[in-house]
C-alpha cells in the first residue's frame, strides 16, 4: 500500500504518520497516570509523510472490514466516509484550540462508554465493559501467570515453542551466567540512554532471564525478546519487550529523514503521536547473536536496531470480525477522531485543518471513493496470492 500511495500525487502537507493506521491498530492501554485511554498503538511503520496516507489507510480498513464481515458496498463505503469525516471534524476543531491543549487531548475509555453506551444494545456494552476490565488487568501481573513458571524455586520463563523459547533453550552452549551478561550488557545500554529518574526506577529491578518471542503478522521475521525483571523479595515483575527495528515501509516514497537508529524512529514517532506513551520507550544499537550447530552465541556482521517498550501495559483491542455494521461505523468515527488528534499534536496543525474544511464533505466523499476502489485491489491482490498457492507457485503451510 505505501509503494501504491507513493505512486500518486499527494497534498504535499507533512506531518507525523503512524505509517499503519488500520483499525485494528487502536486500542486501549494503561497511560502512565494509569487511566485506561483509547489511542494508536503501533509505531513500526512510523515517518513523516503526507496527512492523508495515514487516514487512507484507515479509511481503506474500514471498507476491507465491513465486506469481510458481509456487508455491501454502501454499507462499506459509509463507514469509511463516517471514519473521514470525524477525521476532518475534529481537525478542524483542532486549529481554534492551543498548543498544550492539542498535545494533552486524549479520549479516555469510561467517558467513550458512557457516551455513546445509549447507542449501544446490553450485549455490546457488556462486552466493552468486559473489554476494559480484562486490559486494565492485561499487565506484568497477568503475563506473569501466562509466560512464567516456578522452576526449582525460581520465577523462570516458560518453554512454550515455537511462540516463546528461553535463551538458554536457544544457546544450550552458553554458560548461563554468560548468557545473562550477554542481555545485561544491551539492556544496560538502553538504560544509559533513558532519563536519570527512569534509571533509578529500574534499578530497584533485578534481570533474570530472557526468552525468544513470536511477534504479529506484519513483523514476522523480526528478532523480538522478552526480558523478565523482579523487583522486592522476587515478586513485582516487570516484562520489557526488546523488538528490532527495520526502515519504515514508508521510507521509500518520502523524503529521507535523518534518523542514526530505527528504533528511535519508532519511539520518537510514538512520543509525537500519543497523547500518553509508555515511560520505558527507549532504543539502542547491538550486535545480533546467532546460535551454531553447539548452541554457541556467535555475533553477526553489524548492528541492528532494536526498541524497547513495556510487554501488556494495559493493553487491549477490540475485535471488528463479525461486528454489526452500525457498531462498525462507530468505531471508525472514534479511530478517525483519535487519528486527527494525533495529526493535531503536529505543526501542520492548521495547514491540514485548512485543507479538509476547504473540502468540506467533498474530503469525506473523496476518501470513501478511494477507499471502496482500494478495496477492490485488496480483493484482487489476494485472489492472486491464493492462486499462487493453489498452482504451488509459493507455499504456505498450515499451523495447529
Amino acid at each position: 500500500m505505501a509503494a501504491d500511495l507513493g505512486s500518486v500525487p499527494d497534498t504535499g502537507i507533512r506531518t507525523q504518520l503512524c505509517g499503519d493506521a488500520h483499525l485494528s491498530n487502536f486500542g486501549l492501554f494503561l497511560s502512565p497516570e494509569r487511566r485506561m485511554v483509547f489511542d494508536l498503538n503501533d509505531f513500526d511503520e512510523a515517518h513523516p509523510g503526507p496527512f492523508e496516507w495515514d487516514v487512507k489507510r484507515l479509511a481503506a480498513s474500514m471498507v476491507v472490514a465491513a465486506q469481510a464481515n458481509g456487508a455491501d458496498d454502501r454499507t462499506a463505503r459509509r463507514a469509511a466516509r463516517l471514519a473521514a469525516r470525524a477525521y476532518r471534524r475534529t481537525m478542524v476543531r483542532s486549529a481554534d484550540k492551543g498548543v498544550l491543549d492539542c498535545w494533552y487531548a486524549h479520549v479516555n475509555a469510561d467517558r467513550v462508554l458512557a457516551e455513546v453506551g445509549d447507542r449501544l444494545d446490553t450485549a455490546t456494552t457488556k462486552n466493552v465493559r468486559k473489554l476494559l476490565k480484562k486490559s486494565r488487568h492485561r499487565n506484568s501481573e497477568q503475563a506473569l501467570t501466562k509466560l512464567c513458571e516456578v522452576r526449582d524455586g525460581e520465577l523462570r520463563i516458560k518453554y512454550d515453542p515455537p511462540l516463546l523459547i528461553p535463551a538458554e533453550e536457544i544457546f544450550p552452549g552458553v554458560p548461563a551466567d554468560r548468557l545473562r551478561q550477554m542481555f545485561a550488557d544491551r539492556f544496560e545500554i538502553y538504560r544509559t540512554g533513558i532519563a536519570p529518574h527512569l534509571s533509578a526506577l529500574l534499578d530497584q529491578y533485578t534481570f533474570v532471564e530472557a526468552a525468544r518471542k513470536v511477534v504479529g503478522v506484519g513483523s514476522v521475521g523480526t528478532r523480538c525478546w522478552v526480558l523478565l525483571f523482579v523487583g522486592k523479595k522476587n515478586q513485582d515483575p516487570l516484562f520489557l519487550q526488546l523488538k528490532e527495528a527495520q526502515q519504515s515501509v514508508l521510507a521509500p516514497y518520502v523524503e529521507p529523514v535523518a534518523f542514526a537508529n530505527e528504533g528511535h524512529r519508532v519511539v520518537i514517532g510514538q512520543q509525537l503521536l500519543q497523547a500518553s506513551s509508555d515511560i520505558l520507550l527507549g532504543w539502542l544499537s547491538t550486535p545480533v547473536f546467532q546460535s551454531d550447530e553447539r548452541g554457541v552465541a556467535s555475533s553477526t556482521a553489524g548492528d541492528s536496531d532494536f526498541y524497547i517498550r513495556q510487554l501488556r501495559d494495559g493493553k487491549g483491542s477490540v475485535v471488528v470480525e463479525d461486528m454489526p455494521d452500525d457498531r462498525l461505523a462507530m468505531y471508525g468515527e472514534l479511530c478517525g477522531k483519535v487519528l486527527a488528534q494525533a495529526h493535531a499534536r503536529s505543526g501542520a496543525r492548521g495547514e491540514i485543518a485548512d485543507y479538509v474544511d476547504g473540502l468540506g464533505k467533498s474530503f469525506d466523499r473523496a476518501i470513501a471513493d478511494w477507499s471502496l476502489h482500494y478495496a477492490e485491489l485488496n480483493d484482487a491482490d489476494h485472489a492472486k496470492w491464493v492462486e499462487a498457492v493453489s498452482t504451488g507457485a509459493i507455499s504456505a503451510a498450515a499451523m495447529d
